[in-house]
């Protein structure tokens, strides 16, 4: 028996030992190699080298992230360390500039984000119990409304306290940082800005954005908060891939089969088709529904969630879409934050940081913190992941904006809902928006 605990002793001490699976001295001589290769040039810029890049940045800023006090445990550790790392890099102008670039189209162009999002969201959705997935989405529009309502009465609040007006408040805090991120808030927002003053759009996204960016900022602190809350008052929130508190009693156990490398690739291929299928409606079938725009994601997140309701997929299917899921959440996301602290402007960020719009920005956020954690709760939900979700996944910078909160808040099986809130809730804003400019522009 000695013998035996001795061994399972040595089999852990190895096994904390690793470092994103691998022994430290690999790990030193696998990042040496490529930062030396970067920095002398010698690295291609093309897609493999360019990776290459992104995950040994990814995985240094990781490791440390996750070792620093407080960091680790308030902040969001090293996911949030790789995206403000990395952002400081380019800042400083520490990253060659043409891999800055190659990461930038890696990001952009090639938009390996929404790769990344598309799998997430055939994962967490397929995932789901299909009763449970029914009312957790029939209840889910309450909360983000109370997000939004809190959101816009303590930006209100935070206005009076710095001299700003209810209205402008509204005009200038809450709509932006609430909007949906920067595609599919900001931008639409000053468009209608322009269209109703006259006046030019870069007048109002100028200073949206600024806003915007800070309260992304403030949005990934509290989700890291909101995961420390959580882990240590069990009762207000779930297993981190569902809202519903009674989720235990609606859900039913599924066996488990044994996968195969075709079942993964199955579910990959249904990924990337629900993702067409998402792109079909949302860019030619049917873009519009009343004069509001259908983000392709919604639709996707639609599709997903009616073929899992109506049991059309095979079970073996649906548990490698779950272990894609939990590869890219657990290894690739690091690559992605890379790839958004260098489309982060620091310097943006600096120039609008002061003390009205520090407090403005804060007060929005914890509004739609506390306003979708309260009616989260009133509908079912557990408040924390309500608030992630409902409240922080709308007051952030969009699909980027919600892996990083996701990441701080260690609740990326909650992606559907987050690409709910930034995609639909933000079309809801928008609206809001319209009716707003119209009556005080």
């Amino acid at each position: 028996m000695a013998a035996k605990a001795e061994k399972m002793t040595a089999g852990a001490t190895t096994e904390r030992k690793r470092y994103f699976g691998l022994s430290m001295p690999i790990l030193i001589g696998m990042c040496l190699v490529v930062l030396a290769a970067a920095y002398t040039g010698a690295l291609s810029a093309d897609l493999p080298g360019t990776f290459a890049l992104m995950f040994v940045l990814g995985i240094i800023f990781n490791e440390v992230g996750n070792r620093i006090p407080i960091w680790n445990e308030y902040i969001g550790g090293g996911i949030v360390l790789a995206y403000l790392g990395t952002a400081a890099l380019v800042y400083y102008n520490l990253i060659p500039q043409q891999y800055v670039e190659s990461i930038g189209t890696v990001t952009g162009d090639m938009d390996f984000l929404t790769f990344f999002i598309a799998m997430l969201i055939t994962g967490s959705i397929l995932g789901l119990n299909r009763q449970l997935l029914v009312k957790s989405i029939v209840r889910y529009l309450p909360a983000i409304l109370g997000g939004v309502a809190g959101a816009a009465l303590l930006g209100i609040l935070g206005g009076l306290i710095v001299g700003v007006s209810p209205a402008d408040a509204v005009i200038s805090y809450v709509l932006p940082v609430m909007g949906g991120g920067n595609g599919a808030g900001a931008i639409p927002l000053s468009q209608m800005y322009e269209k109703v003053t006259g006046n030019p759009s870069t007048d109002y996204y100028t200073f949206a954005i600024a806003i915007l960016t800070i309260a992304n900022i403030f949005a990934i602190i509290t989700g890291g908060i909101l995961n420390r809350i959580g882990n240590s008052k069990k009762g207000l929130t779930g297993n981190k891939s569902n809202l519903m508190r009674n989720a235990a009693e609606i859900e039913e156990k599924e066996e488990k089969v044994k996968l195969t490398m075709k079942d993964y690739g199955g579910a990959m291929a249904l990924g990337l088709s629900f993702y067409a299928l998402g792109r079909l409606f949302g860019e030619y079938l049917l873009p519009t529904i009343g004069g509001v725009a259908i983000h392709s994601f919604a639709y996707m997140i639609i599709f997903v969630a009616l073929t899992n309701a109506l049991g059309l997929i095979p079970n073996d299917i649906r548990q490698a879409s779950q272990g894609m899921q939990t590869f890219f959440t657990k290894t690739m996301v690091i690559v992605i934050m890379v790839g958004v602290g260098v489309d982060t402007d620091l310097g943006e960020l600096f120039s609008a940081i002061t003390f009205g719009n520090v407090l403005m920005a804060l007060l929005v956020v914890i509004g739609a913190t506390l306003g979708s954690a309260i009616v989260g709760w009133l509908v079912g939900f557990y408040p924390i992941d309500s608030a992630v979700t409902a409240g922080l996944c709308m007051a952030n910078r969009g699909g980027s904006g919600d892996i990083a909160v996701l990441g701080a808040a260690d609740r990326m099986g909650l992606i559907s809902y987050a690409q709910l809130s930034s995609r639909l809730g933000g079309g809801i804003v928008l609206i809001i928006g319209s009716l707003i400019f119209g009556l005080f522009l």
